[in-house]
């Protein structure tokens, strides 16, 4: 595994190369950070490198996020290809899923918990009940604060019932 970590390394010298306890990608240093701690430490370091050959420096909404997660594991498959490595598809989509799940969470109205749409970056607007709510730009905090609910006329949609 080291010797292929190196090889990936040595193929692209544009980036900077850090051993870490995490893998991640700073389009601000040009920098990617890998672990070959796990076994699934080569993945990740391609995941990053792709991130990093496919230009992603930040994104506008959670669908963008997402949208910029599968293209990354999509290049980092065709990266593995190049370099004989067998990526685990179900670790591909247990690390989606961590992303399907933090837009997910987002997307929950804290009031009536239907799905709210993203109005802006932070912010969500619920249909259903017309709270709005603003929520982290960190994958690792609490979802959402509430901010209030705007006043519904007369003529708009009649309340979304929640599916479950």
């Amino acid at each position: 595994m080291e010797q292929t970590a190196r090889k990936i390394i040595a193929d692209h010298p544009q980036f900077t190369f850090v051993a870490s306890k995490t893998a991640s990608w700073s389009p601000r240093d040009s920098q990617i950070s890998y672990t070959l701690a796990s076994a699934f430490g080569l993945a990740g370091l391609l995941h990053e490198l792709a991130h990093a050959l496919l230009g992603h420096t930040n994104y506008a909404t959670d669908i963008d996020l997402l949208h910029k997660e599968v293209s990354a594991w999509e290049k980092a498959a065709t990266l593995a290809d190049r370099y004989h490595i067998t990526l685990d598809q179900n670790h591909m989509q247990d690390c989606l899923d961590t992303y399907r799940d933090w837009a997910y969470k987002r997307s929950i109205c804290p009031s009536c918990h239907a799905n709210g749409l993203q109005t802006a970056a932070q912010d969500y607007h619920c249909l259903n009940c017309g709270q709005q709510w603003h929520v982290s730009g960190s994958r690792f905090c609490r979802p959402y604060r509430r901010t209030g609910h705007t006043k519904k006329s007369q003529d708009t949609v009649p309340a979304l019932s929640r599916f479950v």
